[in-house]
């Protein structure tokens, strides 16, 4: 990869992960200091935010962890750029924790083949994992299973229904 793609991505990374930051909550007026500290992020360094993205806490708590299904457009495998933050904020996670791994679950609805939806479950878990990836996941953490169309959300045959089915879904596990 060249340099200044590097850079980028690492800009790019870094902008996400500040818009993530969580709010903190005011100390009594003893701790003024260190407050002003803690939410000057523009003084902050990577190893000062990164406890936010380190272990089940952040895993539950941290705000741009907490969504973890990428939908899809009817018979598409291109993941939406509305996705591109927080996939940023999911790939810093997997990076900073070894102890976990994230299982990519690729869904379908209910319309074409069996097979053809457990392909296509598939292929939607594979560039979930590729954008990961792309974003300095560690790839021994991440691994794609398909369920086709085999669990639905919904069971309406509506198209907002069937939409909520085409999905991708983080599921993590460990520590």
């Amino acid at each position: 990869m060249n340099t200044s793609l590097k850079v980028l991505l690492i800009a790019v990374t870094a902008a996400a992960v500040v818009g993530c930051k969580p709010k903190v909550k005011e100390a009594p007026a003893s701790n003024a200091t260190e407050n002003v500290a803690k939410d000057d992020m523009s003084a902050t360094t990577e190893k000062d935010w990164s406890k936010e993205f380190i272990g089940l806490d952040a895993l539950n708590n941290n705000p741009c962890l907490k969504p973890r299904v990428i939908t899809f457009d009817l018979d598409r495998t291109e993941i939406s750029s509305s996705f591109n933050d927080m996939l940023t904020c999911h790939a810093m996670f997997i990076k900073m924790n070894p102890g976990f791994n994230a299982t990519l679950e690729g869904n379908a609805d209910e319309r074409g083949t069996r097979e053809y939806n457990l392909g296509l479950g598939e292929r939607r878990g594979n560039a979930v994992s590729d954008m990961l990836r792309a974003k300095d996941a560690p790839s021994a953490q991440i691994s794609v299973v398909s369920y086709g169309e085999e669990r639905p959300t919904c069971t309406d045959s509506t198209e907002s229904c069937w939409a909520d089915n085409r999905r991708v879904e983080i599921v993590y596990s460990g520590q």
